[in-house]
């Protein structure tokens, strides 16, 4: 299922591998007991389980409020011991702006492969930011989001102005690809004007210790907004397939 994100955009999920008792595994390895349970009837060092003893008594006989394995995943989260959570995995399908992509692409520790306009032209679907969105930090609270030296203060009028000039310019740059391709131009050079609005698809690859790392940075309040949305529908995913190990992120 497909996750509509901007105005041509989309995340979805290929994918997964591993769960949240898999990275118990991968921890275990080293004691070789492997993943006992969750909840306080699977608490190490319970040793009055009996499998015919009524659930009630088995968990007073287990000590009310000792964790079962839920108690090693924080504690392996907590302690920043993140080789287990390197057994499992997400790839996504994403269709997103260049300008997203650029940013994104600085996270090195993913695998992508991208929609190569040398080889197919690209769709004819570009970015066009909402009013409420270009007048998001009109007020100037975001230094990196903020504008130049000198600049007219934004107003609904002047984002409604910017909007039309962009898709008047969206418009301008197809025709001139089209009339390139048309024309015998390679794809490869019929494409070098694009604007980074021009949408673009990628698959991408990690495994779960990545994927939260890069939502430490993307989901950040000081992260461009554009890339935040994609981040958060990320997360979205792994709070599905990887519920234990999200809540220790979101905590």
């Amino acid at each position: 299922m497909k996750t509509q994100i901007l105005d041509h955009g989309y995340l979805k999920l290929i994918r997964s591998a591993g769960s949240d008792e898999d990275i118990i595994e991968a921890a275990r390895m080293s004691t070789d007991k492997g993943f006992l349970g969750w909840g306080p009837l699977h608490a190490p060092g319970c040793q009055q389980y009996r499998p015919s003893t009524p659930k009630a008594v088995h968990a007073k006989a287990c000590c009310d409020g000792i964790a079962g394995d839920e108690k090693l995943l924080k504690y392996l989260y907590d302690n920043k011991h993140a080789t287990p959570f390197e057994f499992a995995w997400m790839v996504i399908e994403v269709q997103a702006p260049i300008f997203v992509f650029r940013e994104w692409h600085r996270h090195r520790t993913q695998s992508y492969n991208e929609l190569s306009a040398r080889y197919t032209p690209l769709p004819d679907l570009n970015y066009i930011p909402t009013v409420e969105r270009l007048m998001m930090n009109a007020g100037g609270s975001n230094k990196q989001a903020g504008t130049i030296a000198g600049a007219n203060q934004l107003t609904p009028e002047l984002a409604e102005l910017h909007r039309r000039r962009l898709y008047d310019t969206y418009s301008e740059a197809e025709k001139i690809y089209q009339h390139a391709l048309a024309d015998g131009v390679p794809k490869e050079l019929a494409r070098i004007h694009l604007p980074v609005g021009r949408y673009s698809r990628m698959r991408a690859a990690a495994c779960l210790r990545n994927w939260l790392a890069f939502l430490t940075l993307r989901m950040a309040p000081g992260a461009q907004w554009e890339i935040r949305q994609y981040a958060n529908a990320v997360g979205e995913l792994i709070a599905e397939k990887f519920p234990r190990t999200w809540e220790l992120f979101v905590k």
